[in-house]
Formats: C-alpha cells, structure tokens, sequence
C-alpha cells in the first residue's frame, strides 16, 4: 500500500509541476528521496507518469495538434509546424543523445538540482528584467518565426540540468527574443509533446524488462493523477501568464532550494 501512497504523491507532484518553470524533475528526485521511493519500479514510474503529463497537453491543444498534423501545414515558417518543431527540437535531443549517460547517473542528485533550481530563478529573474517596460514583437504563437524556434530550442538545453526546467528555460527565453509569456508557453507545450515522447520511450526501452504484473496498479495510479492535474495545471498557468510575470516561480524556486539544503544536509 506504501507504493500506492508514494504513487499518488508522485503523480500529483509530477502533475502540478511538469509544465510550470519549476522543475518537475527537480521535485520529483527531492520528493523521491523523502519518500524512499528509489530503485527500478520508480525509475519504471517516473517515465509512464511523464506519458500521463503529455496526454494533458494533447487534450488542451488538440486543436492545434490537428492543424499542425494536416500534411498541408507540416513545412509552414510560421508557428508550431512540424518543421519548427523539429528544429527547436534538434539542439536538446542532440545534447540528450550525446550525454544521456552523464546526465542520468552525476546529475540527478539533490545537489546537482539545487544549483539547478538557483540558476534556473536567476535566469527567468533576468530575462524579466531584460523585459521589463518593454513592447512584445510576437504575441502570437502562430506568428513565431523558424529562426525563433531555433533559439527556443537553444535555451530548452539548459533544461538537460536537472532542476532548471524546460518550460522555465524556453519561456524566458522567449522573453529575450521578444515573444509574449502566454506564446511562448504554448510554443513550449506542443514542442514539448514529441520531445518528451521519444525521451519516455527511450527510457522505456531500457527498464521495461523489469516491469512486473504486480507494477501495474502503482503505474496506472500515478499516469492518471499525473494526468488530471497535469490537464488543470496547464490551463491554470495559462491564464497566469496572462497577467503575471515569472518572476514569482523564481522566489519559489529559492525556497525549495534552501528547502532541500537543509533537508539533506
């Protein structure tokens, strides 16, 4: 029953924070440290309760999905086409390929998401400064140029250090380039969809020889709740961005760092 209890914690975890500039991952090793759920059965978990997470997004953004599939629309230079999607995906999946292994065993570690989680504040800290007082260019996410896109890309590999976040790092990103919170949230949301899917996948292949019958109940626990409040969680923070800066999640981030320091040491 403990699994079933660390599976819902996890799921809601994993849910609330997986597209706000937070970092899922970094809440989720902190949270599984606390929780003592560690090993292959939560290594199994943390991929299919991410597959939860991006069933929310297809839901929220089906409209968009349909119109972005449409082979008529597939080489568009505007917006989150298939071919602006493949370029801002190219950098981090390039990265992830060529440092997988150094990624999965020296940086998932409550230190290394500490400096993850400091970092990645000061940064969206930054660029909101950098912003400030100033007239968004792209308000749009259908109006997101491909050179654009390219750079979103660029930023989302800062994403590959736990802790830092992928929609923290692209939104701020954005805000450099002169892109609107809300468009570059949605920008971030639908590139996220595929990225993640061939990063669950990968994953996937190398632990799903350990997964057992009795894994079953605890997995299908965690991909629901982390789907339910996945689909709330996007659309609250959508409205959010509406009126509000990023600037908030940052001091959050810095709390949940200091948290964590004096938690494991």
């Amino acid at each position: 029953m403990y699994e079933y209890f660390c599976a819902l914690v996890v799921g809601i975890v994993e849910g609330l924070t997986e597209y706000i500039p937070v970092s899922s991952t970094g809440h989720m090793i902190i949270v599984g440290h606390m929780l003592g759920f560690e090993g292959t059965l939560a290594d199994l978990f943390d991929v299919f309760i991410q597959l939860g997470a991006i069933l929310s997004v297809l839901v929220v953004y089906h409209e968009k999905f349909t119109y972005i599939l449409n082979t008529h629309h597939w080489f568009r230079r505007k917006g989150p086409s298939v071919f602006n999607i493949c370029i801002a995906m190219f950098p981090a999946c390039l990265m992830g390929l060529l440092f997988h292994g150094f990624i999965k065993h020296r940086l998932f570690s409550p230190t290394t998401v500490i400096i993850g989680l400091v970092l990645g504040g000061i940064f969206m800290i930054v660029a909101e400064k950098a912003r400030k007082g100033k007239e968004f260019a792209v308000t749009d996410v259908d109006k997101i140029s491909t050179k654009q896109s390219f750079i979103i890309g660029l930023f989302q590999c800062l994403s590959l250090w736990p802790g830092f976040s992928r929609s923290g790092s692209t939104i701020a990103g954005s805000l450099l380039l002169g892109i609107s919170r809300k468009a570059g949230a949605d920008f971030t949301f639908i590139m996220a969809v595929p990225l993640m899917f061939l990063a669950c996948f990968y994953d996937l292949l190398k632990v799903i020889g350990s997964l057992s019958v009795s894994d079953l109940g605890v997995l299908a626990v965690g991909f629901v709740t982390a789907f339910v409040v996945a689909y709330a969680s996007i659309l609250w923070f959508l409205k959010f961005l509406n009126t509000s800066t990023l600037t908030g999640f940052a001091i959050y981030r810095f709390f949940v760092a200091a948290f964590a320091l004096v938690y494991f040491w």
